[in-house]
């Protein structure tokens, strides 16, 4: 009789049967961080979504109705900039994404960058709903949602796209033993709801504050979870390699 070795895992299924994987530690902070810019753009901007691009499609088939003081311009700037923006991650993914830990730090490198970028730009010039200022500030962040889920398309971590979870949720009920399922999966996907609700209300108590704050906070985590992450990366690679 022949015995076949299990094929080894790839990284995506070693971080999603692992929660205390580095790369799921980083796909968490991250989502943490789309809570904050949401919060940003829709609470601050004039009920607009930088990050979820389906509600922002549903909010722009309603401000084409009419009557809801719902904006137009806004979600349509939105959706451009996150096509721009996926487009950017694509081409990232396509040329580099072969070294993951490259791939990774390039892409949050561009992510932490357009952050940092629109922070400064919020510093100087207080962006206001309706106003160029307003519109440059949910291009830039939109952009960046879009190099961040054409990455993380790419990665294909399950359940933790870090800035949507209607897949994330239903998988948590279809597969709860509730409902006959194993309940495999339950942990990281209710740490990914709760992150992200945790960094809307993050953003949202901040944004009482100043709109500078809840940006300034999602640099420093993006740029923190980079810091973090990328040397646990390159060791992983190392160590796959050897």
């Amino acid at each position: 009789m022949f015995h076949t070795m299990a094929e080894p895992q790839s990284l995506a299924q070693r971080a999603a049967h692992d929660i205390n994987h580095p790369l799921t530690r980083a796909l968490l902070a991250l989502t943490f961080t789309t809570g904050l810019v949401d919060g940003v753009s829709y609470l601050g901007l004039g009920h607009v979504f930088t990050a979820n691009m389906t509600g922002n499609i549903v909010l722009l088939g309603f401000g084409i109705a009419g009557g809801y003081g719902l904006p137009v311009l806004a979600p349509i700037v939105s959706v451009l900039a996150f096509l721009v923006g996926s487009g950017i991650g694509g081409v990232l993914a396509r040329r580099r994404a072969t070294v993951h830990y490259v791939h990774f730090g390039l892409a949050i490198g561009i992510e932490i960058g357009l952050l940092a970028v629109t922070t400064i730009f919020a510093a100087i010039r207080t962006p206001h709903i309706g106003a160029f200022s307003g519109y440059v500030v949910i291009a830039l962040l939109a952009l960046a949602m879009g190099v961040r889920n054409a990455t993380i398309r790419k990665i294909a971590v399950p359940d933790l796209t870090t800035t949507v979870l209607t897949m994330t949720l239903t998988g948590l009920a279809a597969d709860s033993k509730v409902a006959g399922g194993d309940g495999q999966g339950t942990t990281r996907r209710v740490l990914a709801v709760a992150t992200m609700l945790v960094g809307a209300l993050v953003g949202a108590l901040e944004l009482k504050t100043s709109i500078v704050l809840p940006l300034a906070t999602a640099t420093v985590v993006a740029a923190v979870t980079g810091v973090l992450y990328l040397p646990a990366a390159r060791r992983e690679a190392g160590r796959s390699t050897s």
